[in-house]
């Protein structure tokens, strides 16, 4: 093999044994690093706790008196834990975190120095606004922004440094984060919940929405990672051709853990540990190399900023363990890609999970007003539900028979699908008490026993119902999930607005009783929202025809999902909820057509430079060594060469040809990219990359593929992909 796959091969067989320690009591060492309740009542005066906790529990504003007292607090515990320097943790719209460290250390006079952190440093900064995406929020002339701590998210040590979460705002307010519009979506959804709970529960104060996500994600060799140039600028593989054996005997999934995987996870679950992050579940997913993490399920907030931080931390981690952590949807075809499901569900705080039955008729019309209105939520904003998970790497990964389809549907079972349908036949208007009795006691009150033995799961479903939340199946490895759940906490709180009206309109002016007014409401809804119901094959031809007829999107690329957030409808259910306004909605927009281009091209740079300065080369040094073969076989032989090296010939002709079309399409793809370059409308030039210039790449991956099946094994450039996902 070539020497730079040699000595990466060999490094990764080189690992010396990773030794597992002991177990651990995780609860011991869980929170120890966060600034949570526990730690702030050793450092905080008690009058100091109790308004930062009125604060997170009830949204008060913290004065400037009692955020002096959290300075202080918080910098004598960030000092015991060994931390040196502080930093306002923030979610640009970059998908990842920011921070920018500054130390607690102060100088007093040129003699003497002091640790110094007050209310004015935790509360705000003013970090650099012009070089993060701004979508022409903020001018390269316009650098002011501010980061505000986010007090529901506690402070952590990680490290040497005290993280405290913040938001990030441009300095005329709008915002330049993921964080910002998740809060303002998780106190609409709030307040428009509780008001639809004191139909059946007047001491309801708060509703949260909960979020449990599923991170899958790949562990490769950091040598063999190293060893190749797309896998380091672009997180997956351009080329490589399929491994004789890859997931075909569904032999990962579920499977052993590898022990130096086993050390991996068990030194990630430490740190999550003292981060408190939660994690519960570890397993092998089905592709080779290919593994899941999952954690109990947290309000949706903290869910999201751990989920962020989460991301940075495997990747420190992997690096202890000479591991390469893939997050990319699609790092390598031919095997499933990655995905992190987001499991949703609204809670009171009551303890009461609003989408799980309960043991009353009256808790299951609860249940079902919850459940009823989330589906009517998605059908009316299904496209926007799409447009809030589309990327570049997601687009390999939707309806590729690993994944949910483009298409938008919602999956509840046979057995509640039953339970819609004798809803729906409910008579119009006011009911008897008889018909009111029946409807509770054998149509309502049997749903816990329903749902008790509902174990069935569609997993081509892209929101499935799963016995006590949803489950948004279509989200990307590598997202970050304040994208997908500040959509979908608006729509479902819009859509519990609407309800309301609804019910205290036939309340108020048809003088139905509660009950009746909300079943009534309630079956008007079953009936129009069963468009987006679908329990069958989400892969197949005969839905994507059938969707098409119920007025189904099918946005299959991301610059044609993205339209919808500049659409009226859009930016008119954002800023009348208060989450986005306008400026914020197209500025979104344009950051991420942005990037989707940025993305592209990028990969179109980094093939163009692998087939021609990698592959090429390696293709004619081999066809010289046949031609050597041929020509001393001549000298030999005579005219019998041409017999005896028959299969040479062949083989040079080929080499020859796939050298030809990979020259041509590289200059094909680049003078394309040239040209939409040039484009100044934004959604033309990411069609462009998306229609013209990204076919390309599998054009010349195939010949790239084919001469790697012909070429010398000890002269073949790049780690291959039997090395990549088989090498322990």
């Amino acid at each position: 093999m070539s020497t730079l796959r040699f000595y990466a091969v060999k490094a990764s067989l080189n690992r010396a044994p990773v030794s597992i320690k002991e177990p651990i009591r995780r609860s011991d060492i869980f929170n120890q690093n966060v600034f949570n309740k526990v730690a702030m009542r050793q450092y905080l005066t008690k009058n100091a706790l109790d308004l930062i906790t009125e604060a997170i529990e009830k949204g008060n504003k913290i004065d400037r008196h009692t955020a002096e007292h959290v300075a202080t607090g918080m910098k004598e515990w960030a000092i015991s834990k060994g931390a040196t320097h502080y930093t306002h943790w923030f979610q640009p719209l970059t998908g990842s975190t920011a921070e920018k460290h500054d130390a607690f250390f102060e100088t007093i006079d040129e003699e003497s120095a002091i640790e110094k952190f007050d209310s004015s440093q935790l509360v705000q900064q003013e970090p650099d606004a012009s070089s993060f995406p701004s979508g022409g929020i903020r001018n390269t002339f316009e650098a002011r922004g501010y980061t505000a701590w986010d007090p529901t998210s506690p402070a952590f040590v990680y490290g040497s440094t005290l993280c405290i979460p913040t938001v990030f705002v441009s300095y005329t307010g709008e915002a330049l984060d993921y964080k910002t519009p998740l809060l303002r979506a998780l106190n609409v959804v709030d307040n428009a919940a509780v008001s639809v709970c004191k139909y059946f529960d007047k001491n309801v104060k708060k509703v949260s929405a909960s979020l449990g996500w599923e991170q899958e994600y790949f562990l490769i060799d950091n040598a063999l990672a190293t060893s190749r140039p797309d896998i380091v600028l672009t997180g997956r593989t351009l080329l490589g051709h399929s491994p004789a054996k890859g997931q075909q005997l569904d032999d990962h999934y579920f499977g052993s853990i590898p022990s130096r995987v086993m050390a991996y996870m068990r030194d990630l679950e430490t740190e999550c540990m003292l981060l408190g992050i939660p994690v519960k579940t570890r397993h092998n997913e089905v592709a080779p190399n290919q593994f899941e993490l999952a954690p109990i399920f947290e309000e949706a907030n903290l869910a999201v900023d751990h989920n962020s931080l989460l991301m940075d931390v495997m990747e420190k981690v992997a690096k202890r363990h000479n591991f390469k952590v893939l997050l990319h949807e699609k790092p390598f075809a031919g095997v499933n890609g990655s995905g992190k499901h987001n499991n949703w569900s609204l809670r009171t705080d009551k303890g009461i999970n609003l989408l799980s039955p309960g043991k009353t008729p009256m808790s299951n019309l609860q249940f079902l007003t919850f459940f009823i209105n989330t589906i009517k939520a998605v059908q009316k904003y299904e496209e926007l539900l799409r447009g809030s998970i589309a990327s570049a790497g997601n687009d390999h990964r939707l309806g590729a028979n690993e994944a949910p389809p483009a298409v938008m549907s919602v999956f509840i079972g046979k057995q509640l699908t039953k339970v819609l349908d004798e809803l729906e036949t409910v008579t119009k208007g006011k009911l008897s008490p008889k018909e009111k009795t029946d409807l509770k006691l054998n149509v309502v009150g049997k749903i816990p026993e329903i749902l008790l033995d509902n174990t069935d799961r569609n997993r081509t479903s892209p929101f499935a119902f799963t016995g006590n939340k949803f489950e948004f199946r279509a989200v990307g490895s590598k997202a970050n999930c304040a994208n997908p759940m500040t959509v979908l906490n608006s729509i479902v709180a819009k859509q519990l607005q609407d309800f309301k009206t609804e019910v205290d309109g036939l309340i108020a002016g048809n003088g139905m009783k509660k009950d009746d007014a909300i079943f009534n409401v309630l079956r008007e809804y079953i009936k129009t929202s069963k468009s987006i119901l679908f329990e069958g094959n989400g892969y197949s031809e005969d839905w994507k025809k059938e969707a098409k007829k119920r007025g189904l999107s099918n946005n299959v690329n991301t610059p044609e999902a993205l339209r919808i957030k500049i659409s009226d409808n859009a930016i008119s259910l954002f800023e009348s909820l208060g989450v986005m306004n306008r400026i914020e909605s197209e500025a979104r927009y344009e950051v991420e057509m942005e990037e989707y281009i940025m993305r592209i091209q990028i990969e179109s740079r980094v093939l163009g430079d692998i087939a021609r300065n990698h592959v090429v080369p390696t293709a004619v040094r081999y066809q010289n060594v046949l031609i050597e073969n041929v020509t001393g076989l001549k000298s030999i032989y005579g005219d019998a060469f041409k017999t005896l090296a028959k299969e040479q010939l062949v083989l040079i002709e080929k080499i020859s040809t796939h050298i030809e079309a990979i020259n041509s399409l590289v200059t094909e793809m680049t003078n394309a990219r040239k040209m939409f370059n040039q484009e100044t409308r934004i959604d033309k030039r990411a069609m462009g990359y998306c229609e013209v210039i990204k076919p390309i790449f599998d054009k010349i991956r195939y010949h790239c593929d084919k001469l790697e099946l012909m070429i010398d094994d000890e002269l073949w450039p790049l780690t291959k992909y039997r090395e990549l996902l088989f090498t322990k």
